[in-house]
């Protein structure tokens, strides 16, 4: 099974790793095309048995509670993105020269002749929004397109659906592209690398090196960010394709090759005629949002992969004030007796709170939760002098309590010992009391949320409904 598209799936022995989102679609492809099925999964609960049912029905093989062992004549394996790489599956399939391909490999190799080129973005931060800005531009160009990937659709609906695209906007976790070896983008961008999912990736040279992957043999532009110097050095490690070139995205005044701000105007000096001389306004600042430093960072890059595609600057400008951002990103709740209270409950990670953090000037921070092995010194150091006080809650909120005891030593900090889905009321109700007029009560937990809530959109709705009493007592 080489590196190009893949026709004939007739008789081959195709295991598929892992029920849900995407090794349920995988395994009902396959076995469309004619492939032997055989779907193994860890667990075995209710739900993993109905799945399995509904498979069986079809005539695929399911093996429940048993995800370890290479069934016997496997030829290739399609697993589910999540699947570590050290699983024993994996190993074994290494001894006997099986190729693992992920769900957006399976995508890749099943479109037709005449796909739709893909648009791809990754990052520890911000790939949803810019994806979804992405296509909003392309859609405001008229374009025939969807944003997919590790959000909404899934690939393998979009590549094999009835539907005809004209580009996909493409959003790609790390977990997939290290599962994705022949992916060749027409345009990629590394939005920003800080330590993420090191526990799945093993190292942070693992983790670069799989982001790196959605360059290569990419056939327009390579957007890096120039704030990140890490994201450049990957452009510079790809294999691409001739004439493809690196273009950067920067919060300042851009050179050439470059998208960046001038006196609140988006501008290009990429993808213009004599780009040493001129640029091209694209949109304002104002038509981005919400206009945080960081999400004008996310407009840049999806701005530059439009242009790469050829999009003009107007569609440019009116695909950003068409956009508007998902729920629980730096979404603006109420303002109650003269304070803002903002939910950026998606600020699962350092790097995400460390963004949402720069956008305000004087904060009541809520934070904490799960850590997922993460380290809160640089985060707090940066953002002490804009703290006014700290509410902490969650399972490891001892770790931000010594972060702020050590480089912020000065802000009152209220330690909520308690995990349970009540300690969201708690927690606004003291950073109400810690408020002045004119701050800002901002939830970005830096954490994941599954040690209190379901996820972060239960924990942000939690965190929603408490201003919302806030104000009704008001």
């Amino acid at each position: 099974m080489g590196s190009g598209q893949v026709t004939d799936w007739q008789g081959k022995n195709v295991t598929v790793a892992g029920l849900g989102v995407s090794g349920i679609p995988a395994a009902k492809a396959l076995h469309a095309r004619g492939a032997n099925v055989t779907v193994v999964n860890d667990g075995d609960d209710a739900r993993a048995r109905e799945q399995a049912a509904e498979l069986e029905a079809l005539g695929i093989t399911v093996r429940l509670g048993d995800g370890a062992t290479l069934p016997e004549g496997t030829e290739l394996i399609v697993t589910a993105p999540g699947w570590k790489p050290d699983k024993p599956l994996f190993a074994a399939a290494e001894r006997a020269g099986v190729p693992v391909w992920g769900d957006v490999e399976l995508a890749w190799r099943l479109r037709g002749p005449d796909a739709a080129p893909w648009l791809a973005v990754t990052g520890t931060n911000g790939k949803t929004t810019t994806v979804q800005m992405l296509a909003s531009i392309l859609e405001a160009a008229g374009l025939r397109t969807a944003a997919v990937g590790n959000i909404g659709v899934s690939l393998l609906d979009a590549v094999l659906g009835d539907e005809r695209y004209d580009v996909l906007a493409v959003e790609l976790s790390s977990y997939q592209l290290h599962w994705a070896p022949s992916l060749r983008a027409h345009s990629a961008a590394v939005l920003n690398l800080a330590p993420d999912h090191l526990d799945w990736h093993g190292s942070m040279e693992a983790y670069a090196r799989d982001k790196g992957r959605i360059y290569e043999g990419n056939r327009v532009a390579c957007v890096y960010n120039v704030a990140d110097k890490a994201t450049e050095d990957l452009v510079r490690e790809a294999d691409v394709e001739e004439g493809c070139r690196a273009v950067g995205f920067t919060l300042g005044t851009p050179g050439p090759s470059q998208l960046g701000v001038v006196e609140g105007i988006l501008v290009d000096r990429a993808f213009v005629e004599n780009r040493q001389k001129n640029a091209q306004e694209l949109a304002e600042v104002a038509d981005v949002t919400p206009p945080a430093p960081h999400n004008i960072a996310n407009a840049l890059a999806a701005a530059a992969l439009a242009r790469a595609y050829g999009v003009p600057a107007k569609a440019v400008r009116d695909g950003l004030r068409a956009f508007t951002p998902d729920a629980h990103r730096i979404a603006h709740v109420a303002d109650v007796d003269g304070v803002t209270y903002i939910d950026d409950s998606k600020a699962t990670n350092t790097h995400a709170a460390e963004a949402s953090l720069a956008a305000y000037e004087s904060i009541v921070w809520i934070a904490g939760g799960l850590a997922k092995g993460a380290v809160f010194e640089e985060l707090v150091s940066k953002a002490a002098k804009r703290l006014r006080a700290a509410v902490l809650i969650g399972a490891d909120r001892g770790l931000i309590r010594e972060a702020l005891a050590r480089h912020a030593p000065e802000v009152p900090v209220v330690d909520l010992d308690r995990t349970d889905t009540g300690a969201m009321l708690a927690a606004v109700q003291e950073a109400k009391r810690l408020a002045q007029p004119g701050d800002t009560v901002l939830l970005a937990p830096a954490c994941a949320s599954m040690d209190m809530f379901v996820n972060y959109n239960q924990r942000g709705d939690a965190f929603a409904e408490a201003v919302r009493e806030l104000g009704a007592g008001a």
